[in-house]
């Protein structure tokens, strides 16, 4: 490559200006001349054959037909150790309580019975009717062991069991004290 008369590196066959890729080859052997220049090691990128040697030997790329961490996991053993490492384990214990009451208690007693609210270990229960919550106080401890059993010891140790709430007579801010309506009933 020759310089005209102007110095932009023509050369004498050219027609035109220099296209991107030799001012970007040109470019790259001065930077080369000036670091060989000053003292340093040129051509010694991640491709050399020095640098492939100073490398440590790769680990394989796939995991083989043994079970490897490196393999796809299911999302539920994903968010089981997500939970046991942050310490959420009792909160999503409660959480099946309230979420899975149908299978933690089984399907005769879930649709007679909802949870309404658990906290410290104590599980408020709200019964269909006073009967329905009668039997259920019988067999409460029963309950407590099928709760254990699905989601560990310790989450619920108590329950409350309530029937239904009656109706309220008490309409408004303003109310007459005394018997309600059922003075009138006869």
């Amino acid at each position: 490559m020759t310089a005209d008369s102007e110095g932009n590196g023509l050369s004498a066959g050219d027609d035109g200006p220099p296209r991107g890729a030799d001012l970007a080859r040109r470019a790259l052997e001065e930077a080369r001349a000036r670091a060989a220049a000053q003292g340093k090691s040129v051509g010694k990128g991640m491709a050399s054959p020095q640098r492939r040697q100073q490398r440590k030997p790769s680990r394989r790329r796939w995991s083989g037909p043994a079970a490897d961490p490196r393999d796809p996991q299911p999302l539920g053993a994903l968010a089981a150790s997500l939970a046991r490492r942050r310490g959420w384990n009792r909160h999503v214990a409660e959480g099946r309580v309230l979420g899975c009451w149908d299978e933690v208690v089984g399907a005769e007693i879930a649709d007679h019975a909802a949870p309404t609210s658990l906290s410290d270990g104590i599980l408020h229960v709200t019964a269909e009717s006073t009967a329905w919550a009668t039997q259920l106080r019988m067999v409460q401890a029963q309950i407590l062991s099928k709760i254990a059993r699905a989601v560990g010891d310790g989450v619920v140790t108590k329950l409350e069991i309530r029937g239904p709430s009656a109706p309220s007579w008490r309409h408004g801010a303003r109310h007459v004290s005394g018997r309600g309506p059922r003075d009138t009933y006869g």
